[in-house]
């Protein structure tokens, strides 16, 4: 329930205990005085902060309960008995018996002094007609039962994140196993013929093709990103993943790999959520893979905007716009969608009027979801 409601609703409930206390004075004692009245009133409406001050509240509705009896009204606790719930069920109990002790005691005592000066078994009698004590056993027992029920509603809940949290780990552990099991070696075993390979090249003093050198960069990155994986699925993702700072070695090995690509900074440079950060540079990876990959383009640029709420980001080629090798959208563009849908962020992939093909994408800044 949400605040609003419940502040609403204590509101509702107290002023609803102080009419029945201003009725119940009205009607058993003749012409309560505007003492009395106030006294009703103020014991019923405080009960209106008894989730916020539960204490204060049974010491405030015992007070005036106490006042109404010393001042000759003749009306039931009604409100000291919510009191003794609300502390009750907020774990306040050891303050609850001394209050509760302390109001039972002090109603006879006052009704033993004027105005009233009842006899001693008369005051006993007034004092158990304004608070009996099976009423009072009962509010405290229905305020433990239901702060018990809700300790093990929590209890339980916390179980069943426990649970799935562990799950979850077991989960991410397996996935890391699998992953250094199969595709850790077979990257190593590309990377070491591409070592290789460019070794004896140079050792004959021959030139080494770019490819080649191509290929012996792309398997070292690609092992030290899968070394980072590993290492985020075993440290439950704390690992610090590659963001916008990252953006300049990816321009440069695929000027390495023979694309000219350019990158261009705009707009005011500032922080932004290092989860917006690291799916800008997955977007900046991902599209200039599929660039080398399927678009046979020669130039690539990346554009990235510094918004006031949002980071812009376009990477444009002049390859061609449906390549053969990926005539339907792939792994890789479902994985943009994905990282940008989880952001809250905006995706569009197309052909380009002049030529080529663009990808955009906009990622908002002031909060992610």
């Amino acid at each position: 329930m949400s605040t609003a409601r419940c502040g609403v609703r204590d509101w509702a409930i107290a002023g609803g205990v102080a009419v029945v206390l201003l009725l119940a004075g009205v009607a058993g004692n003749p012409g309560p005085g505007p003492v009395g009245y106030a006294l009703l009133a103020a014991g019923g409406l405080a009960l209106a902060a008894r989730r916020h001050a539960p204490v204060a509240v049974l010491v405030g509705t015992g007070g005036c309960a106490v006042g109404c009896q010393a001042v000759g009204l003749d009306v039931p606790a009604v409100a000291f008995l919510f009191a003794v719930y609300a502390a009750v069920r907020a774990g306040h109990r050891t303050a609850t018996v001394v209050a509760v002790v302390a109001v039972l005691v002090a109603l006879p005592l006052v009704a033993l002094g004027p105005p009233q000066e009842l006899a001693l078994g008369a005051a006993l009698t007034r004092a158990r007609g304004v608070l009996e004590l099976a009423w009072l056993v009962a509010a405290g027992a229905a305020g433990e039962a239901l702060r018990q029920a809700e300790r093990r509603a929590d209890e339980a809940e916390r179980s069943r994140e426990e649970t799935a949290r562990r799950r979850a780990d077991e989960e991410r552990l397996h996935i890391a196993r699998e992953l250094h099991d199969s595709l850790t070696h077979q990257i190593s075993v590309i990377t070491v013929q591409a070592e290789v390979a460019v070794h004896l090249a140079q050792r004959r003093g021959e030139d080494v093709p770019e490819a080649l050198l191509a290929i012996r960069a792309a398997g070292r990155e690609a092992t030290r990103e899968l070394r980072a994986t590993l290492e985020a699925l075993r440290d439950d993702g704390e690992t610090t993943q590659p963001g916008l700072d990252h953006v300049p070695e990816l321009v440069r090995r695929a000027r390495a790999a023979g694309l000219d690509t350019t990158l261009t900074i705009g707009g005011d440079r500032h922080d932004v959520p290092a989860a917006v950060g690291a799916t800008a540079y997955r977007i900046v990876q991902e599209s200039l893979t599929n660039v080398n990959r399927h678009a046979a383009a020669t130039t690539a640029s990346i554009r990235i905007d510094y918004r006031r709420d949002a980071l812009a980001i376009r990477v444009d080629d002049d390859g061609t716009a449906l390549p053969s090798g990926a005539p339907t959208p792939g792994v890789g563009l479902l994985g943009m969608r994905e990282r940008v849908a989880a952001l809250g962020g905006r995706l569009r992939v197309g052909p380009r009027r002049g030529g080529g093909f663009t990808v955009h994408v906009e990622l908002p800044t002031g909060g992610t979801p």
